[in-house]
């Protein structure tokens, strides 16, 4: 017997909400256990109840898409998130980069969605919108989400001793990961790597 899906939905919008409340109620291979309308809601309710899917709205008040899963990221056993939004703007990208499971567009049919879930809850990672050829021609996106992280604070003039005391890890941590930060990049030094980041870095990004 197939197990159902523990899911909790979290969009500001109540008739949104509502509206996917009533589908995944009707459909016996998912339990509604939870809606929020805001990012702080959604995470007292997963922090107490076990969930294995959030289906978040990127733009949830008041932490945003982006901060809700960086917070997860530090709980045990912590839901998979897919981000159900329109995929324009590199949406899609920025979600996956964030470390969502998945991203459903709205203008799909809703079985999409429904179809998305049941293949992240199977350990699937869904992004139906990215060209995979495309991020692989872009270094950034090669690197791991502590090398960006690095890299974001190596561009705003930190030393070593500095981003280890940022990243609470030792000075040799931050030079084996700034050795496959420049590797990653073919650059030889910090220097270049911050140019290299400022001169591939997305305008929508400073906003």
């Amino acid at each position: 017997m197939v197990n159902t899906i523990n899911i909790v939905l979290a969009d500001p919008n109540p008739l949104v909400l509502s509206a996917m409340s009533e589908i995944f109620e009707r459909d016996s291979r998912f339990s509604l256990v939870a809606t929020s309308s805001t990012a702080e809601g959604f995470l007292g309710m997963v922090m107490r109840v076990p969930v294995d899917i959030g289906i978040i709205d990127w733009d949830i008040p008041a932490l945003g898409g982006a901060k809700l899963i960086d917070v997860l990221r530090d709980q045990k056993a912590a839901p998979r998130i897919v981000v159900y939004g329109n995929g324009t703007n590199n949406l899609p990208l920025i979600t996956m980069s964030a470390g969502a499971a998945a991203f459903a567009s709205r203008s799909d049919n809703i079985d999409a969605l429904l179809a998305t879930c049941i293949d992240v809850y199977a350990g699937k990672m869904v992004f139906p919108f990215l060209d995979i050829r495309e991020l692989q021609k872009d270094p950034i996106q090669q690197l791991s989400r502590k090398e960006r992280i690095i890299l974001e604070e190596l561009s705003k003039g930190l030393t070593n001793r500095e981003l280890a005391l940022e990243l609470g890890v030792s000075i040799n941590t931050v030079k084996f990961h700034l050795s496959n930060l420049f590797e990653k990049l073919e650059v030889r030094n910090r220097s270049q790597a911050i140019a290299y980041f400022y001169s591939n870095k997305d305008p929508k990004d400073e906003n």
